[in-house]
């Protein structure tokens, strides 16, 4: 998302500004950039309810910040094969004693991110590179970018890009959800080095 993230001159647009034209104001990094407000919609006492949701949930649209049509019931949420009750319990143990705020202050930190990363706005990335993405993260269907990742866009910004990876039906934790395949691509990668 380099026109997003590392974009210097007059045409800059900073992050959240273009996440608000893009998706609204009611899309989590736009609604999360106001301190205290996520937090109380992300309460510890709701950990258990919110880590169901966002993991089981293919990061879709939907999860980004839509209400749920079913009216938000965990009962009838299908864990996914990679994701157990204990890994649930887990999370929302860990969410449960600390709160979001430091999850949620990685979206509070976007703007700055892009200020500071606008020196390298021209950068290659000149290292031998493969990329993986799930074809259901939400992040793959954002505008303009699975024309960018196929029709040169990513190639000419990774002149050293080996291989583009979609993996049909993996979703946003990719590295959780096909671990085994995920583990096999990058293996299969640095052997050859």
């Amino acid at each position: 998302m380099r026109h997003v993230f590392i974009r210097a001159g007059a045409a800059a647009v900073k992050t959240t500004d273009y996440f608000n034209q893009a998706y609204g104001p009611t899309y989590y990094v736009c609604r999360f950039q106001e301190p205290g407000v996520a937090e109380k919609e992300f309460a510890p006492a709701h950990a258990r309810h919110l880590m169901t949701r966002i993991l089981s949930d293919r990061f879709s649209e939907r999860a980004a910040g839509k209400e749920p049509k079913d009216g938000g019931d965990d009962a009838d949420v299908a864990l996914p094969p990679w994701l157990t009750e204990a890994d649930i319990d887990y999370f929302a143990a860990a969410f449960e004693k600390t709160g979001f705020t430091g999850a949620i202050n990685y979206y509070r930190n976007m703007d700055r991110n892009w200020e500071l990363a606008a020196p390298w706005a021209d950068a290659k990335v000149t290292v031998p590179t493969k990329f993986i993405v799930g074809d259901g993260d939400l992040t793959y269907h954002y505008a303009g970018i699975q024309d960018y990742l196929h029709k040169g866009g990513l190639k000419a910004d990774v002149p050293l890009l080996e291989e583009l990876v979609v993996v049909p039906g993996a979703g946003h934790f990719i590295q959780q959800d096909r671990a085994q395949e995920v583990s096999d691509h990058i293996h299969d990668f640095i052997a050859k080095f």
